[in-house]
């Protein structure tokens, strides 16, 4: 499995918001109820949806984000042997946070400083993590 960024992909082709959040000195991540590990908000599109539109749903559904910007980052692909899906990665800047919409899939956030050691999806979630990273370097 391998993850590949583009300057531009086809919005047919888009099926994925995820949003590196950051909140006061550490970024955002959220605990979906019936697992143990921990992920970057984010999820998929709904049909009809804009995909910055999702993007803004899926952060507060994840994380209960009420005040924030919201900057893209681009366009990814999770690759695999037989497929790639392609995603839209964003930056975030939260600054109020509300309460969890109690009838959604998440179960907790919590704040960290760095990327957490147990993640739901280990081979994803640390290079769109590095991709942030490089994005709020160079701006």
């Amino acid at each position: 499995m391998t993850v590949k960024f583009f300057d531009t992909a086809d919005d047919a082709l888009l099926k994925f918001a995820v949003i590196m959040a950051r909140y006061g000195d550490g970024w955002l991540f959220c605990r979906h109820k019936q697992r143990t590990s921990w992920e970057i908000p984010g999820g998929h599109r709904e049909s009809g949806e804009d995909i910055d539109t999702a993007a803004r749903r899926e952060l507060y559904e994840e994380t209960g984000a009420r005040s924030f910007t919201l900057q893209k980052i681009g366009a990814y692909a999770v690759c695999t042997e037989d497929a790639a899906t392609y995603g839209m990665l964003y930056y975030a800047d939260v600054r109020e946070l509300g309460e969890l919409p109690p009838e959604m899939e998440i179960g907790e956030t919590a704040v960290f400083r760095n990327l957490p050691e147990n993640l739901t999806y280990p081979l994803i979630q640390p290079v769109l993590y590095e991709k942030t990273l490089e994005f709020v370097r160079t701006e």
